[in-house]
């Protein structure tokens, strides 16, 4: 721990960057893991991830009758079974990864959010310096009116520019607003205990850490 510490007071801007953005493009992985891999009721997946409809064996030239099989057929058949329905249990979750949509996220959260928030709280902890109750709640009402508003909209402009979308201000329009209201009651709290006890050499990667459960959020709302 003491070796991370140092590292941060070492090279604050490339530790604070870079764990920021690893952890945004993790919350994206996170995401997709949630929502992919659930089978669909009548369907099971196959070894390769694709999806395919449960069938049953019949006799040739009697639809609908089920093949009785000798008893050692059978057992062979149940084995069969079982290890297929293991196998299709253990497919690896990062088999159904849109890795293109995550390197977007990367993308953003690198060039903007990333780089945004380091200078921005090094920049607030200049305007309002120090603790206490007074200066903590004016330093989470200064996040809340500037920085919320910029990296909600960078977030949708920014993957909607990079997918190359007819109108990049659609998502935007759509759950600026939603996204925007849910966070103030999140970050303000997050924010707090950031301002109050987290170094300011170390609350860029802090906030990392609280962007994971954010952006989860946000991913999975802006594929609604």
């Amino acid at each position: 721990m003491s070796r991370v510490w140092a590292l941060f007071k070492a090279h604050p801007y490339i530790s604070n960057v870079v764990g920021y953005t690893t952890l945004f493009t993790s919350a994206d992985l996170i995401q997709q893991s949630m929502l992919g891999g659930t089978s669909k009721k009548g369907h099971k997946m196959a070894s390769d991830g694709t999806e395919g409809k449960l069938s049953v064996d019949r006799p040739e030239g009697t639809p609908g009758a089920i093949q009785s099989k000798p008893p050692e057929v059978s057992a062979q058949l149940r084995e069969a079974e079982l290890s297929s329905s293991s196998a299709s249990k253990t497919v690896p979750a990062l088999a159904g990864i849109d890795w293109s949509q995550t390197a977007r996220v990367a993308v953003v959260g690198f060039c903007f959010h990333a780089n945004f928030n380091y200078h921005w709280l090094r920049g607030l902890e200049r305007m309002v310096p120090g603790g206490g109750a007074k200066r903590v709640s004016g330093k989470v009402i200064l996040d809340q009116l500037i920085a919320a508003p910029a990296t909600i909209s960078a977030f949708f402009i920014g993957l909607s520019v990079l997918e190359q979308k007819d109108d990049p201000f659609e998502d935007w329009r759509q759950k600026f607003w939603t996204s925007y209201m849910t966070g103030v009651v999140y970050w303000s709290a997050m924010q707090a205990v950031n301002f109050s006890l987290v170094p300011p050499v170390a609350r860029t990667v802090f906030v990392g850490g609280i962007t994971l459960v954010w952006t989860v959020f946000l991913c999975h709302f802006r594929q609604q």
